[in-house]
């Protein structure tokens, strides 16, 4: 069992993707030589040669609809996107096209791609490389969202994605990809049972919390603070956005009776409204002993200065103080 940072684990998973499915490839800026902005596809190119690690021109609608064409004619393509902000270029193809070819072909076709792209704030990369743009694509039929948070779900779901016959979007947070751990290098699954299912990270009584990608980890050095030691928290990462298991965030709130969600995004349209307004509409409404809050990013665009960044971005101090007014 290897001791793997997530950008590690995502590149052993793609590894062996390449290995064993000859089909498979995967495009993007600067993956090949250079081995991807945050170092995700080093050796890859040495490994697996021009044909299967495609170095692209800087435009990712046509990285997306090569991704596409590819994966209509029985190619397996894994698409990289540099930063997820840059996705915005490839909108037509992954929305208007790949989300719903299946559908509108009347099942005759799949459109099975991976988009990746590193996500999220905390690197003072500014506004235009620091978003967190999940739930747009939550709110797209068709396709799927996967948000990990450490370094063996990066690697499980990543495989999971993979052999999923939908389009995914794969959010990478850029502050995860140095966390450390042992990694289990799980065989390629042969369904993508993964998806939709969320992880209780740590079992409690007093109340839930619900997150994902690096706010989770977030989330679990507040809740290790000697201010919340008397306090019985169950943590729950989501890890799939879309479809969502809110059959195990609603079991916990039943139990726990209050419900906090926390997430870097605004909160506007987002993952974490979503999620609260499923439990409003649930039968475990009634049994809410307070009513349900979101801590969330700012509405405002990302700042680079540092004290600015922290400040739009919601910090362990943010989540201890409310826990502690919740209970």
């Amino acid at each position: 069992m290897p001791e793997l940072t997530v950008g590690q684990a995502i590149n052993n998973a793609l590894s062996r993707i390449l290995k064993e499915y000859p089909n498979s490839f995967i495009a993007g800026e600067d993956i090949g030589i250079y081995g991807g902005a945050f170092g995700v596809t080093e050796g890859l190119l040495k490994t697996f040669g021009e044909e299967r690690i495609k170095d692209t021109p800087i435009a990712e609608d046509a990285i997306a609809g090569l991704a596409v064409g590819a994966a209509m004619t029985d190619s397996k393509p894994i698409v990289e996107m540099q930063f997820s902000d840059f996705i915005v270029n490839a909108m037509d193809p992954i929305v208007n096209q790949a989300a719903k070819l299946h559908f509108m072909y009347g099942g005759a076709v799949n459109v099975p791609i991976v988009v990746r792209g590193a996500s999220g704030a905390g690197t003072g990369a500014a506004a235009q490389h620091s978003q967190s743009l999940e739930s747009w694509f939550c709110h797209v039929p068709g396709l799927k969202v996967v948000t990990p948070s450490n370094p063996q779900n990066a690697y499980d779901l990543l495989l999971h994605s993979f052999v999923d016959p939908n389009p995914v979007i794969f959010m990478e947070h850029k502050l995860i990809y140095k966390i450390k751990d042992n990694v289990v290098l799980n065989d390629i699954p042969s369904s993508s049972e993964l998806l939709g299912k969320a992880n209780i990270e740590s079992k409690g009584n007093d109340i839930t919390i619900v997150s994902y990608s690096n706010m989770v980890n977030v989330v679990k050095d507040a809740i290790s603070s000697d201010e919340l030691s008397g306090i019985s928290i169950e943590l729950i990462d989501l890890q799939t956005l879309s479809p969502m298991d809110m059959e195990t965030v609603i079991t916990s709130v039943s139990k726990t009776k209050k419900l906090l969600v926390c997430q870097e995004a605004p909160a506007n349209s987002s993952v974490g409204s979503t999620v609260i307004s499923n439990v409003v509409q649930s039968s475990t409404f009634s049994s809410l002993s307070s009513a349900p809050k979101l801590i969330s990013g700012l509405h405002s665009p990302m700042p680079s200065a540092k004290h600015l960044e922290t400040t739009v971005i919601p910090q362990k101090e943010d989540i201890v103080k409310v826990i502690k007014d919740m209970v």
